[in-house]
């Protein structure tokens, strides 16, 4: 099986929707996404759902739970769970965040953002090539949303992502609604972000849709909240990505207030013609 996803529109799968989308044949997503952590038990209807999916779609499995920027050793038991779902499902893409969640045992429900320092470098590298030997696969990193910055930091967020895929030989996944969340955040430019990132790295794009809001001193902030349609000026940046790149796997995620399956098809539709337009233009 070859370990990369098809170069289609996919969507995180929710359990709600699983007759809906075995049962979609007018707009079937090319893969489907799910969180490793839903899926470390050892059986039940999750796994039953799962394997019937499995045997349909190409599966990308999402780890949220790693904590690859934590200032600890990864955590064993976690890693050895992991590797069972892998080894069980053969997913064509793993993926987790630059982000960590724990710290002297306690675990944090949130993706928390790291100083992009050398050390803070070293010691991610070191946690992706653990994750990856453990696996025996390569590794997706993704890009965060933000909401502050630290002053420490001496690399650039771009110039840091693409550190570590030349020094663990891992890929990327580009979150574009996060690009443009924490550009809106610190008041930079999306577009700049995008102009230098090694998108020979990228093996998989995600898009979500975020919460606007105003923050003490009525500046604009917006939380990437996983709750409704992906934004206008989101859409647009993934236009301009996919006609620099050709077309790549694409997933939709919509994690709360999850909407009936046809609201979420037509996000999935949405995503697939654009990948259709570009793939038509550069086959011209």
């Amino acid at each position: 099986m070859p370990m990369s996803l098809p170069a289609g529109p996919g969507v995180g799968f929710k359990p709600a929707h699983f007759d809906a989308i075995l049962a979609d044949a007018a707009n079937p997503p090319a893969f489907v996404e799910i969180h490793a952590e839903n899926y470390m038990g050892d059986g039940g209807r999750p796994h039953a759902q799962l394997g019937a999916l499995r045997e349909r779609f190409a599966l990308s499995v999402h780890g949220v739970g790693l904590s690859i920027g934590g200032e600890g050793p990864l955590d064993t038991a976690h890693l050895a769970r992991l590797r069972r779902l892998i080894d069980r499902y053969r997913p064509e893409s793993f993926s987790e965040h630059l982000a960590w969640s724990t710290h002297d045992g306690a675990f944090f429900n949130d993706l928390l953002p790291l100083p992009y320092t050398p050390g803070t470098l070293a010691r991610v590298g070191d946690h992706i090539r653990r994750v990856q030997d453990t696996l025996g696969r390569r590794m997706l990193l993704e890009n965060p949303s933000t909401y502050l910055r630290f002053e420490e930091s001496t690399i650039d967020e771009v110039e840091f992502l693409g550190a570590l895929v030349a020094g663990t030989g891992c890929g990327l996944l580009l979150d574009i609604n996060n690009v443009f969340v924490s550009a809106v955040n610190h008041d930079t430019d999306p577009r700049a972000y995008l102009a230098d990132f090694p998108f020979e790295a990228v093996g998989e794009l995600h898009l979500g849709g975020h919460d606007s809001d105003t923050d003490e001193t009525g500046a604009p902030l917006l939380i990437d909240a996983h709750g409704s349609p992906v934004a206008d000026p989101v859409w647009a940046l993934f236009e301009e990505v996919i006609g620099r790149t050709g077309p790549l796997p694409s997933l939709i995620e919509w994690d709360n207030d999850v909407p009936e399956w046809p609201v979420l098809s037509a996000e999935v539709a949405r995503a697939g013609a654009v990948l259709a337009r570009h793939s038509r233009s550069r086959a011209a």
